[in-house]
């Protein structure tokens, strides 16, 4: 077994590489940019070295500089994590060539799986179903347009090297081809330094299974179940579980023999993960197509972690030493149901705009995961597992993905395990940028979800004016509004004694006017009852002034709140909504009709950044005339790039910001006259 481990890696993968290689006893060297120098990973490992500056083409990225870490540090092994230099054959090759073991599969597999474009011509030549497509190269724009014709409409453009959501374009008709062919070149050049792209067939009403392969260098290769990722925005996983509630025992088997014999067709060992498509429009389940094969450690790894037992970074690290699996595929089986979401640093209030900046307050559920070798372990801290790389006080940065931590719970039935995420959620604070944790609440509540009823345009379908906040029931906005006035009680009770002036002289208003939404609640507070518009609400908790979250029982049933003060309420956030609520006392609350309210100014006649980033593109100048949803900008945020489009005809005044530019969040790009 290795002594020594360097994680080409960084964030919550680096950190979690880190606690099994420790529980094994192996010590680690973490590499890190300068915009990961205060990084947990980095102080995690037992040793760490500085490989450059932020943007990871300078960093992690660069192969010279892990292997001069390894060889400074004298590290036997490199486990790449996901993304970076994960599957690079060039990579794995140069590591050979200086004795250091790579932690996952060969170099020929890696090639052979690697490259979309190669990958499906060797599934096709096994035997196996592929998606129509053409998977040659494509010279230009005009030779993609033919392609989609000749292909038929929807078409999905697919950076060759791609992964991860990068460099994917969904075209419906020749203009959408010819806007974004060349944003996908751009992007798989930039994210995987290779500008190919292949163009395939959309599959209508699709969901996207996964099976996780495991295997090891003595021939020995099984599959670990399935993971549903059906749930995507952007062709990015949102939410993945496992099992699959679409999978039958038939489907598992049929498709997981046929991945390892996919697998066993490139000599594959270590973990990997074969992505097929699913169509939803046979009810059989038998129409289903392979995408491609991951050669490496896949982000939603831990749900298989949770229902197997079996810690996959574990099995990696030990079939790259050389020994044989412990187990056949009779021994893996299926306990209970595991799901996770990702908590990513974006506003779905706005639009899933990216937002970085500093994490002001970062507040899990739970403190990471206990990993003691037992299955339970993986299952986290009663059944709620967080697998992250970020602290408190911390930068997400604009130069890497945007995923702040994955949650991850486990529960008997899939329902326990979806009713562990909203509670979990509920307690999970993060303050100081965007985020999208009402949103993966929402979809934890959403009955198509409760149902199974997937696929991968789930979002776009149920969110289709963007998400403005989970439903919330009458019920819930009572005892949110209950819980209001007792809060306002209690800080006016506060108030009235921090000078130690008045004493019991005056007694805090008990009466009070509530107002969620466009919703006005009457509630009153003494010490006997709480009543909400008359009615008595039963309500139980501990609170003390100043705390965040809140645990009552409204009813008998659990309700954790989020609180943040405001001057004149609050902001009450649960079950994936955040709500204004405004308390005044019921005696001056009537005054309020005469304030006057404030006018929000025109900003229509100005494109501005809705988030931090670089400005790749600028399509017009002063003087040009454009007409409305035209591109006039395109800034890149987290390795995405985000077209601009004009919201209204007009003419171009002025053009504040260049190509190249590094831009803030409401930055004026241009004017309109």
């Amino acid at each position: 077994m290795f002594k020594k481990i360097l994680i080409a890696n960084r964030g919550e993968i680096a950190c979690r590489v880190i606690k099994t290689a420790r529980r094994m006893g192996i010590q680690t060297v973490a590499v890190y940019s300068d915009a990961d120098a205060r990084a947990p990973f980095v102080k995690m490992a037992d040793e760490a070295v500085h490989i450059g500056p932020s943007p990871a083409a300078q960093s992690y990225l660069i192969a010279d500089k892990i292997i001069a870490a390894c060889e400074q540090t004298g590290a036997e092994a490199v486990h790449p994590g996901y993304g970076f230099l994960s599957e690079r054959t060039s990579f794995a090759e140069a590591l050979a060539a200086k004795g250091i073991a790579f932690i996952g599969p060969p170099v020929g597999a890696i090639a052979a799986m690697g490259d979309k474009i190669e990958s499906k011509k060797l599934a096709k030549a096994a035997g196996v179903n592929v998606v129509p497509g053409f998977v040659g190269e494509i010279e230009d724009t005009e030779h993609a347009v033919r392609i989609s014709d000749e292909i038929g409409y929807p078409v999905m453009m697919k950076a060759s090297a791609g992964g991860g959501g990068k460099g994917m374009r969904l075209a419906y008709s020749e203009k959408d081809v010819r806007e974004g062919f060349e944003a996908v070149k751009r992007e798989g050049l930039n994210s995987f330094g290779d500008d190919r792209v292949f163009i395939e067939k959309f599959i209508l009403n699709p969901r996207h299974i996964e099976i996780q392969i495991l295997g090891d260098q003595h021939g020995n290769i099984l599959y670990l179940n399935e993971r549903e990722c059906s749930i995507q925005r952007r062709h990015q996983k949102v939410v993945e579980e496992a099992p699959s509630p679409f999978v039958t025992p038939k489907m598992r088997k049929a498709m997981g023999e046929q991945c390892v014999a996919l697998s066993r067709a490139v000599g594959y060992y270590s973990a990997g993960t074969v992505e097929l498509i699913v169509s939803g429009a046979d009810p059989s389940g038998e129409s289903f197509y392979f995408l491609e094969m991951n050669t490496r450690l896949q982000v939603e790894h831990p749900v298989t972690e949770a229902i197997t037992g079996i810690d996959l970074v574990e099995q990696m690290i030990r079939v790259a030493a050389g020994e044989k699996l412990a187990f056949t595929q009779d021994d893996i089986g299926i306990d209970g149901w595991a799901i996770e979401n990702r908590v990513y640093a974006e506003d779905p209030y706005r639009g899933f705009l990216p937002s970085t900046g500093r994490l002001v307050r970062y507040d899990p559920p739970v403190e990471g995961w206990t990993d003691d070798g037992e299955a339970n372990g993986r299952r986290g801290v009663g059944g709620v597992r967080v697998d992250d790389g970020v602290y408190e006080g911390g930068e997400v940065s604009m130069f890497y993905d945007p995923m702040i931590a994955k949650l991850v719970t486990w529960g008997a039935t899939r329902d326990e395990a979806a009713d562990r995420q909203i509670e979990a959620l509920d307690a999970f604070e993060i303050e100081g940028l965007g985020h999208n944790i009402d949103f993966v609440s929402a979809i934890m509540q959403h009955p198509r979800f409760r149902s199974g009823e997937l696929t991968t345009g789930f979002i776009a379908e149920e969110y289709p004016d963007g998400f403005h906040g989970a439903a919330t029931s009458d019920e819930t906005k009572r005892s949110l509004a209950a819980l209001a006035g007792f809060l306002a009680t209690a800080r006016s009770d506060r108030a009235r004694q921090v000078g130690g002036q008045l004493g019991e002289t005056l007694d805090p208003p008990s009466e009070w006017a509530v107002r969620i939404g466009e919703t006005d609640f009457a509630v009153s507070v003494d010490e006997e009852a709480i009543t909400v518009d008359g009615d008595e609400i039963d309500l139980a908790l501990e609170y003390t002034p100043g705390d965040r979250v809140v645990m009552a029982e409204v009813g008998g049933k659990p309700l954790t709140v989020k609180v943040k003060a405001r001057a004149t309420g609050f902001t009450l956030t649960t079950r994936g909504a955040s709500h204004d609520v405004r308390v005044l006392p019921a005696r001056i609350a009537g005054l309020t009709k005469h304030m006057i309210a404030k006018v929000a100014p025109d900003m229509s006649k100005y494109l501005v950044c809705p988030m931090p980033g670089l400005l790749v593109a600028l399509h017009v100048g002063v003087g040009d005339t454009v007409e409305a949803g035209q591109p006039l900008a395109v800034v890149e945020a987290m390795k995405m790039e985000n077209i601009l489009r004009a919201e209204k005809a007009g003419k171009v005044k002025a053009v504040n910001a260049a190509q190249g530019e590094s831009l803030a969040v409401d930055a004026i790009i241009l004017e309109m006259e």
